[in-house]
């Protein structure tokens, strides 16, 4: 598993070991990102503030550490997980512009002092019915700005995606992964 592009092409990413963490494909990532370069609706990634749910080895924060972001919250459950993000954020150098924290995406409390984010990656592990808590929990506890970006990778065969508060961009599939560009606006859920 590699970097796609930016600052960090090409490095080297470590996955957490055991069979709980399923890496997003590199080139279902470099496909996912160059949609968020190039989609008429993206703000682009430079200076976003990055909020990875589910965040496994990492890769898609730190993808977007490498193109530009000013700052990636990995969030994770798993021990293995969170060491392997710390090993390769260390590796990077990226330390000074992420943290790592055990937390539960599905019962989010209040964000965290320095703010709200402007694109959230979720990934969690396929058909356990977890996307739609963790969309929900983000947007009950303010964890997005108005018009933040969200992306949501789930199985190709799992049932359509269905949340109160956001707005679909888009939609694509590659392999056997479905990816939803969504859009969170607080007006419309009010």
């Amino acid at each position: 598993m590699r970097i796609v592009a930016g600052a960090h092409r090409g490095r080297v990413l470590v996955a957490p070991k055991g069979h709980s963490t399923r890496p997003t494909a590199d080139r279902a990532r470099q496909a996912m990102f160059n949609v968020l370069d190039h989609a008429p609706w993206a703000p682009g990634l430079q200076g976003s503030r990055v909020l990875d749910l589910f965040a496994g080895s990492g890769a898609l924060g730190i993808e977007a550490l490498s193109r530009g972001a000013a700052d990636c919250l990995f969030l994770d459950t798993d021990r293995a997980a969170r060491e392997a993000i710390d090993s390769n954020l260390a590796s990077l150098g990226l330390g000074d512009r992420a943290s790592v924290a055990r937390t539960d995406a599905t019962r989010l409390g209040a964000p965290p002092p320095n703010g709200r984010f402007d694109l959230a990656f979720l990934d969690p592990p396929y058909n356990r019915s977890m996307v739609e808590p963790a969309l929900e929990s983000l947007a009950r506890n303010g964890w997005l700005n108005d018009e933040a970006i969200v992306v949501v990778e789930r199985d190709a065969g799992e049932a359509p995606l269905m949340v109160f508060g956001y707005q679909q961009l888009d939609e694509r599939t590659w392999g056997v992964a479905r990816v939803h560009f969504l859009v969170w606006r607080s007006a419309s859920a009010e």
